[in-house]
């Protein structure tokens, strides 16, 4: 038995009989030479459609048997297949062949035409690093790092391990770990994490761990478990090929037995070959996924839309998804006699020539040409100075407002400011407080009308985030989510959906981030924000939302209904054709040629109804 599977592997895989698009144009060619007696050949043209997508059926079907004892439609398809051969019907054998494969072509396109332009693979852990050995710098393979090691990062540079910083000020940008919006500022002491990114400043660091204790390999590791444990849907076919091969085999027993005519028998297999059922899911998922793709999604996995249209809650992660992922400055507030305008202009003026996003947010926002400055100086972890109009000027943190005195009734406002996440700049004239910056990720116009539009069709939004749970909830409540996770580290992320399931949810992740990858293959789907999104996320996500507009989402949702719909509807039209014609079938009315060409006259209707899903969009 096992030669036997061998053998047929090896038919399957050379040249890529199943698959190649070739095959499958020959084989349609030689069904319409042997239709119309175009040629004057010596065999019958029927017979090149019968062995080049016929036979590599019947070695599907014998690997399945053989080897698991898996009954799918590929069985029926070769008893009908080796069945019209017996009775001289070469051309009913081709072309049940040939729509056969046609439908697992449009399955497997399905799958090819999405992918293609989205695939990437992104290395997060860099190649090599700065090892300081003996005071002398040498760069090494990242994974010949020891831990102990004293590392040194600079400017830009994506941090190779976890370690303690040893000297050094900066700001680390941490979204690949944490989904942060804003830089985190580091100093002595402060712990870093690998795949972080150094935004300006060097610095020294000890190595803590390494190699495949790193977080970016503890994070790829999460990514890889997740995605092992999501099931594939299978066909619809195959999981009812059991039942249709029994009962097809028992309707053409007992017609052959009572009327003794063989090609009443044969008849009833070809017309009950699951040709509708092939095409019914792969037409419909096709013709639904050129219509998301026109309201800017990418689909990845054929099955996808399926899986999606079963979800029953929807967990957000908040930095780039909800919000645009960058700061900007949302108050300007004056203590002194400067106006609020007044103070705006001075830190713009303080911050045009800094490298820190803060400063760069702070710039763009202001939007007109700063005053010309002098003295620029760069504090790192702290902030910037600079001589404007004569006067000393600090834009920065409270570490560098040293004998600045701030006046104790604005703490508890700028505290307020800090708990939501805000980030807050203070600007000291000749060191005398004028007043302070806030900026903040802000949230995405269109997000509270699209969380609003998922409860209309019975989805309830999730909020789970790295953020601190004053800004969680602040922006929550905003946008309407009653249910927030905060402080979610990417494997808190993968456990709540994973409660959520084990609950009876299908679960569907959308993100943006890196860190965000985990829970976005753990999730029944996961969406990406393809525009602002990480590639990892992207690659590992189910769905792209290429130009992030989220807005979209509820019509992909019910699209995702309404294709399960028309699938249904196909099902239902192609069985009840099919049990008419095994009726006329059992009474001698229906011959094999005419029983399949009137069986996939109904698979050609499967596909026009399938391709109303191209333009449809819910009133």
């Amino acid at each position: 038995m096992k030669k036997i599977v061998k053998i047929a592997e090896a038919f399957l895989e050379l040249g890529g009989v199943k698959k190649d698009i070739t095959f499958l144009v020959l084989g349609g060619l030689s069904l319409i030479i042997s239709l119309f007696d175009l040629l004057p050949l010596p065999f019958d043209a029927a017979w090149v459609a019968i062995i080049l997508c016929g036979v590599p059926i019947i070695m599907e079907a014998i690997i399945g048997l053989v080897s698991a004892f898996d009954i799918k439609a590929d069985v029926l398809v070769s008893l009908a297949l080796i069945a019209s051969i017996c009775i001289g019907e070469d051309f009913a054998a081709g072309e049940v062949a040939f729509i056969m494969q046609l439908g697992a072509l449009l399955e497997d396109l399905t799958v090819a035409k999405a992918r293609a332009g989205i695939e990437k693979l992104v290395h997060l852990t860099p190649q090599t690093a700065r090892v300081i050995l003996d005071g002398t710098e040498a760069i090494v393979p990242a994974e010949q790092v020891k831990v102990g090691d004293v590392i040194r990062v600079l400017p830009g540079e994506t941090v190779a391990v976890d370690g303690v910083i040893l000297s050094g000020q900066t700001s680390v940008n941490q979204a690949v770990m944490t989904g942060e919006a804003l830089p985190v500022d580091k100093t002595a002491g402060d712990e870093v994490s690998s795949g972080t990114v150094n935004q300006f400043g060097a610095f020294e660091m000890r190595a803590t761990k390494v190699g495949e204790d790193s977080s970016i390999q503890r994070m790829i590791r999460l990514v890889q478990s997740a995605d092992a444990g999501k099931a594939r849907i299978v066909g619809l076919a195959d999981r009812w090929a059991t039942w249709i091969v029994v009962i097809a085999l028992f309707a053409a027993g007992l017609t052959w037995a009572f009327t003794g005519e063989i090609i009443r028998a044969v008849t009833i297999l070809v017309v009950f070959c699951p040709c509708a059922l092939v095409l019914a899911t792969p037409t419909a998922i096709m013709a639904a996924i050129g219509n998301a793709t026109k309201h800017g999604f990418l689909v990845r996995e054929g099955d996808a839309l399926e899986r999606l249209s079963a979800v029953t809650k929807i967990t957000f992660d908040k930095t780039g998804t909800l919000t645009y992922g960058t700061p900007k400055v949302t108050a300007v507030k004056s203590v002194s006699d400067y106006t609020e305008d007044e103070v705006y202009a001075l830190a713009a003026a303080a911050e045009q020539l800094s490298e820190h996003p803060l400063g760069k947010a702070v710039v763009h926002c202001y939007g007109k040409k700063p005053a010309a400055c002098k003295g620029f100086q760069m504090h790192l972890g702290e902030g910037v100075s600079a001589v404007i109009d004569g006067k000393i000027v600090k834009a920065g943190n409270w570490k560098l407002l040293r004998g600045v005195a701030i006046p104790k009734e604005r703490t508890a406002e700028t505290n307020a400011y800090l708990n939501a996440g805000s980030a807050i700049i203070y600007i000291a004239v000749d060191d005398i407080l004028a007043g302070y910056l806030v900026l903040s990720d802000t949230v995405r116009e269109e997000s509270r009308d699209m969380i609003a539009a998922l409860g209309k069709i019975g989805v309830q939004p999730v909020l789970l985030t790295g953020d601190n749970q004053n800004a969680a909830e602040a922006i929550a409540g905003r946008l309407g989510i009653r249910e927030v996770h905060a402080n979610c580290l990417p494997e808190d992320k993968l456990n709540q959906i994973g409660a959520y399931q084990k609950d009876g949810n299908a679960v569907c992740m959308i993100g943006d981030g890196i860190n965000d990858a985990p829970a976005l293959k753990k999730a029944n789907v996961g969406i990406a924000m393809g525009g602002v999104g990480s590639d990892i996320a992207v690659d590992a996500a189910d769905i792209a939302l290429v130009d992030d507009e989220i807005c979209e989402l509820p019509h992909l949702l019910s699209l995702s209904k309404r294709m399960m719909t028309t699938i249904k509807l196909n099902l239902t039209f192609s069985m009840g054709l099919n049990f008419l014609a095994i009726a006329l079938a059992i009474t001698g009315l229906l011959g094999p040629m005419i029983g399949a060409l009137v069986h996939n006259a109904g698979s050609v209707l499967v596909i026009i109804h399938s391709a109303l899903l191209l333009h449809w969009k819910k009133k």
